[in-house]
């Protein structure tokens, strides 16, 4: 049975679809801006839910958006220098640097998974759905998905081991 999409329901889903976001673009600013934009289309015009499922509906919205923009970015010319290469400091001076390098480090290594890969890991681990509804967002059978995260997970174990570990200074 259909049932209307409630908006007020979407915004308990905002840290996880902000993490899946994250994994994919590997910014912080271009994840907020497709979480944003994931939203506006959403919210735009009235929604019927089969299942009634909020979350795994969201991260369709959110992986077609992705993919969207990745295509239309590719048709327009690019810039001599990427704003991604231009260090930006950290808004919070507060914050816990040491854990904020992990995390980035491994955001970056999941964004540096194949496409394939990186759509399984993000549904199971960071978005938390199950390996059934992973599977019917992404249109493939769940032993599939088992086996994507089972090899994505290793993949990214290895680039983090194969990282060099951060330099301290003696305190």
């Amino acid at each position: 049975m259909a049932r209307r999409l409630d908006p007020q329901a979407l915004a308990g889903h905002l840290d996880r679809i902000y993490r899946a976001a994250l994994a994919l673009c590997n910014s912080r600013q271009d994840a907020e801006d497709l979480v944003q934009e994931t939203y506006a289309k959403v919210l735009a015009k009235p929604r019927r839910l089969q299942d009634g499922d909020e979350l795994g509906y969201l991260l369709a919205a959110l992986r077609n958006t992705y993919f969207t923009s990745r295509r239309t970015a590719s048709r327009r010319p690019r810039a001599d220098v990427e704003l991604e290469t231009v260090a930006a400091a950290d808004p919070r001076p507060d914050s816990q640097p040491a854990a904020a390098a992990e995390v980035d480090e491994v955001f970056a290594a999941i964004a540096s998974l194949p496409e394939d890969f990186r759509l399984a890991l993000i549904a199971i681990d960071i978005v938390g759905l199950s390996y059934a509804e992973a599977g019917k967002v992404l249109g493939v059978p769940h032993g599939t998905v088992a086996t994507r995260v089972y090899r994505a997970r290793g993949q990214v174990a290895r680039l983090l081991r194969e990282q060099p570990a951060p330099v301290r200074s003696p305190r």
